[in-house]
């Protein structure tokens, strides 16, 4: 038991929360304090009092513990993640967080010394006047080396935020005003800095302040005494040759592995042909990105989606069995025996694989990119519409005519379902398929789809009252909506492209339009979607019906055009 507690402590999973998490806390901590300089804006004192609740909050012995624990676990795991990675081949933006990730130790270890440790051990008072005169007139040169680290932690910290919320469903909803903060708050912060260099740098300034204080902090042991200029000097080397040192250690550790596997390789072969030779204990995508095979990987290669999945084709009883990560996500997609995540397989002998989601190749999507998106689960709503009789209704038309009616229909219905909040997802001959929640709630998505369908209901009611002396029967539509997990994302070859779903959840849709034109209704809505739209259904007539795929029966509500204007117009 004590050897499962202690590989749960440490399993991959465990890792990266403890390298988000402490990522979230320097994130914070960043925040705050450019938030405090923002406030420089105002005036200096107005900065030094937001300083003091700054400081409140960060120098006391469980803000002190919480922020450099953070600090030194998270350049522990970065460090330790650059050493894991077999292949350096990656997407540019995980490789420019890398980069800036490594440079912000070498940017601000001055800093630091210069406020937290000159002030612990020297009681050298780090307030703004003080900082800010140092940088902005004694000292120029750091302070441009401070905005630039300033620059550099906030996108390095921007892009992880990023990474860690971009599948998430709300985080397209609140992306703009972030993006928004996310310039607002350096800008505000370098704008501060300025703004109270420019302040400080004025003669008048000099007449208002204690010119005294200032100069007893400047003359503080800190500044006047060899031995404190000694140890520091001494903290500062210890510093930088701590950092450089571990990354050297890192360097030298990668390089030694790299000789190593030089003499023991493995070759992975592909169904379409290509053979890439790597050292064994690298991964199936590792693999993939040296040889520049295209492969899906939208977490990035932490096991958390089943993209990068592959069918073993040889030997594949012979592999490493997959850890608890890769045995959740491959139970989760009830995988096959035979297919497991590129990211997570260790093969230790010659395998020939087959992505099981293969990217385009065409030349606008070079290897290793991920700028479409190979899709991910999502709850939506689903709609499916579709004009009864048609072949009846057209068959005496010109084919112009018949254009002419179809646009009108498509109109009304494209009207309806973007009005309520939905996206068409396409026409398909005299049918149309619409998408709801992809960016809300499944509740919302449920709402949305049953307004557009009342819509739709009441204006193929008003066309085929305009279009009556022309059509030898009134149209009738018939409407099937359905809710459940399906699959969204980019479809399509070259410049033909679109968000679709594809999934159960579709199918079952599809069923209800054709269970609607059965029943000699205009709608027919699934349980689950009365439900979660509260819509109320009493005397409303409910059925059971079969669905191919599907072992028990859905229950659906039959609906007919004037109860669907009742009941999804607000007339109920």
């Amino acid at each position: 038991m004590a050897t499962l507690a202690v590989s749960s402590i440490f399993s991959e999973r465990s890792i990266r929360r403890a390298r988000l998490g402490s990522g979230l806390v320097m994130f914070v901590f960043a925040t705050l304090h450019f938030s405090n300089h923002a406030l420089g804006l105002i005036s200096v004192d107005a900065a030094d009092d937001g300083r003091r609740l700054f400081m409140a909050l960060w120098r006391n012995p469980l803000g002190t513990l919480l922020l450099y624990g953070a600090i030194f676990t998270h350049i522990g795991l970065v460090l330790r993640s650059i050493y894991v990675r077999r292949s350096l081949v990656m997407p540019k933006t995980e490789m420019a967080q890398i980069v800036l990730g490594l440079a912000i130790p070498l940017l601000l270890i001055d800093h630091v010394i210069g406020t937290r440790i000159a002030h612990s051990l020297f009681h050298f008072r780090d307030d703004y006047e003080a900082i800010v005169r140092l940088l902005w007139i004694t000292a120029p040169a750091n302070a441009v080396r401070q905005i630039t680290a300033l620059v550099v932690i906030w996108i390095h910290g921007c892009i992880g935020l990023h990474f860690w919320l971009r599948y998430r469903v709300w985080y397209a909803q609140i992306a703009a005003p972030l993006l928004a903060v996310a310039i607002l708050v350096p800008v505000l912060a370098i704008l501060g800095f300025i703004e109270m260099g420019r302040t400080i740098a004025e003669p008048a300034y000099e007449g208002t302040v204690d010119r005294r204080r200032y100069e007893e902090n400047i003359n503080a042991r800190y500044y006047s005494d060899p031995e404190a200029q000694r140890q520091i000097a001494m903290i500062r080397a210890g510093l930088y040759g701590s950092f450089s040192g571990a990354l050297l250690i890192v360097v030298a550790a990668r390089t030694r592995r790299r000789w190593k596997e030089r003499v023991d390789q493995i070759t992975v072969h592909y169904q379409s042909g290509e053979s890439i030779q790597v050292p064994r204990g690298f991964t199936v995508l590792e693999a993939s990105r040296l040889g520049g095979v295209p492969h899906y990987s939208v977490c990035g290669g932490k096991g958390q989606c089943s993209t990068c999945r592959v069918q073993v084709l040889s030997n594949y009883e012979n592999l490493p069995p997959p850890d608890k990560l890769e045995q959740s996500t491959l139970k989760r997609i009830n995988a096959a025996a035979d297919v497991r995540l590129a990211c997570q397989l260790h093969p230790v002998e010659d395998i020939t694989v087959v992505p099981l989601l293969v990217p385009a190749t065409e030349t606008s999507l070079p290897a290793n990119s991920q700028e479409t998106s190979p899709g991910r689960e999502r709850e939506i709503a689903v709609l499916f519409c579709d004009i009864r009789n048609f072949t009846t209704l057209t068959e005496t038309r010109l084919p112009f005519d018949i254009v002419f009616l179809l646009n009108r229909y498509f109109a009304l219905v494209g009207n309806a379902v973007e009005q309520a909040g939905g996206r068409i997802d396409k026409f398909i001959g005299d049918g149309a398929m619409a998408l709801f929640g992809i960016g809300n709630s499944p509740e919302e998505a449920c709402r949305q789809a049953l307004a557009a369908a009342a819509a739709i209901a009441r204006d193929i009611e008003k066309l085929s009252a305009e279009l009556s002396d022309e059509l030898s029967i009134p149209l009738r539509i018939a409407i099937g909506i359905h809710t459940g997990p399906a699959v969204v994302g980019t479809l399509g070859y070259g410049r033909v492209r679109s968000t679709t779903a594809i999934g159960d959840t579709v199918n079952v849709a599809s069923r209800l339009e054709s269970a609607a034109k059965e029943f000699d209704v205009a709608l027919v809505i699934s349980e689950p979607v009365a439900l979660r739209a509260g819509a109320d259904v009493t005397g409303v007539e409910s059925r059971e019906i079969s669905v191919r795929g599907r072992a028990l029966p859905l229950k659906v509500y039959v609906v007919s055009r004037d109860k669907t204007l009742e009941l999804f117009t607000g007339k109920n």
